[in-house]
């Protein structure tokens, strides 16, 4: 008797006992955090990095997407130049920590681009028409931003050039039998195509990011986990307060790989249906 493949068990829709599951585990923490006190203002507490946690994601992201986009086609580019820069850029920010990242943006990064700044801005300045700018002027929030969208950049360029490769190159050749202009060809031909073998890893990466944004707390940007770190030095209530910390994390992740997984299948759907 030959064992069931596991997409043939996928196809018939096996139930999602673990989505249930989690549901249930949600729920009942979130009763305990209603009718615990201490739950509640944990919960309170933690809850207002939310805004922080979501706006450096979002702006992280979103950066880093257009960032890697022109990375990707920069390496897709016929300048041999183009494509050594793009390379060297990707290798060597994927080969750094996030955390590392971090600590050097912040504290070497940001003085240096003040500096040049200062320098280029240095006939305004010595004009009296503008004020030097000073380091403390970017803020520690913009300085975690950067560094995130800098580190993902470089595997949302991955991304970004595998699903431009797995166009057929057959259908780019047609376009430009028809005279379309290399522009053309990229926005009616290729990333069209290219849109639905990157968005799944695009979505993984949105959702590692959410869970890296984390990592600010070490610059002691008020998100969900500086805030959770800051109420337990100060109340010695450490097992409540990072039990909340990563429920509010898995609300927030689980929730969003839900809305990708759907958005998935969507595409999925519609491709067959073609």
């Amino acid at each position: 008797m030959t064992p069931a493949h596991p997409h043939n068990a996928a196809s018939k829709g096996d139930y999602p006992w673990w989505l249930v599951a989690l549901v249930v585990i949600a729920v009942v923490l979130a009763a305990v955090i209603i009718a615990s006190d201490v739950y509640s203002q944990v919960f309170k507490v933690v809850s207002a990095g939310i805004g922080i946690t979501v706006f450096v994601t979002l702006v992280g992201f979103l950066l880093a997407t257009a960032l890697g986009l022109g990375i990707a086609l920069m390496a897709l580019s016929d300048s041999a130049v183009l494509r050594q820069i793009a390379r060297f850029y990707t290798e060597v920010i994927r080969g750094i920590p996030v955390l590392v990242l971090l600590f050097y943006i912040a504290f070497v990064g940001a003085p240096a681009i003040v500096t040049v700044i200062n320098v280029l801005l240095t006939p305004l300045i010595d004009g009296g028409y503008i004020e030097p700018m000073l380091v403390r002027d970017v803020s520690l929030m913009w300085r975690a931003i950067i560094a995130l969208t800098i580190g993902y950049s470089a595997f949302i360029a991955e991304v970004f050039r595998a699903g431009i490769l797995s166009v057929d190159k057959g259908q780019v050749e047609a376009a430009k039998a028809l005279g379309l202009s290399r522009y053309q060809r990229f926005r009616l031909v290729v990333f069209p195509q290219a849109v639905r073998v990157i968005l799944p890893p695009l979505g993984n990466d949105f959702v590692a990011m959410v869970k890296d944004s984390s990592l600010v707390s070490v610059l002691g940007v008020a998100d969900i986990t500086q805030m959770g770190k800051v109420y337990a030095s100060g109340s010695f209530r450490f097992f409540e307060t990072y039990s909340i910390v990563a429920y509010v994390y898995l609300i927030l992740t689980i929730g969003l790989s839900l809305g990708l997984r759907r958005l998935e299948m969507r595409l999925r759907k519609g491709r067959a249906e073609r």
